[in-house]
């Protein structure tokens, strides 16, 4: 396994100021996160998306790794950061939800990139539940003990 020497950097990417809210959410569980950026697409008229990106990849050497989670699968947003997964240390994430962000930034850095977002892929389906069918469920009443 070839070890890893760079920094993990993070982008959260959406529509409007939901990066934003999720940021805020995640710093409140976990604390302030190095190395997390944020990409507010159709915030402000004056700054394209493009732009934005560019900015953010000029902070990301050739040793680091980006994971990238964006909120839309084949979304604008998504579609402007596909043509940066060419790049061998950029990762997108599409879909994203606040369990996910968590597993992956407080990931070991020793794991290798593609196994740690894959089993936290895995891991944050899990946390979408229908409650209401959970708590309807007989063998669930204990839910509440």
């Amino acid at each position: 396994m070839e070890q890893y020497n760079g920094t993990r950097k993070f982008l959260i990417a959406t529509h409007g100021t939901f990066s934003a809210g999720v940021k805020s959410s995640l710093e409140l569980i976990i604390g302030e996160t190095a190395q997390l950026f944020i990409l507010q697409a159709y915030n402000n008229e004056n700054t394209s998306i493009e732009y934005e990106i560019k900015i953010i990849m000029e902070q990301v050497g050739e040793q680091d790794e980006l994971i990238v989670f964006s909120d839309i699968m084949g979304g604008s947003v998504t579609n402007q950061l596909v043509q940066h997964a060419l790049r061998p240390n950029v990762h997108i994430v599409s879909g994203f939800n606040l369990p996910l962000l968590i597993e992956i930034i407080l990931g070991d850095t020793n794991t290798p990139v593609d196994e740690l977002i894959e089993t936290a892929i895995s891991n944050a389906k899990e946390q979408m539940v229908y409650v209401n069918k959970l708590l309807s469920t007989p063998s669930n009443n204990d839910f509440n003990d």
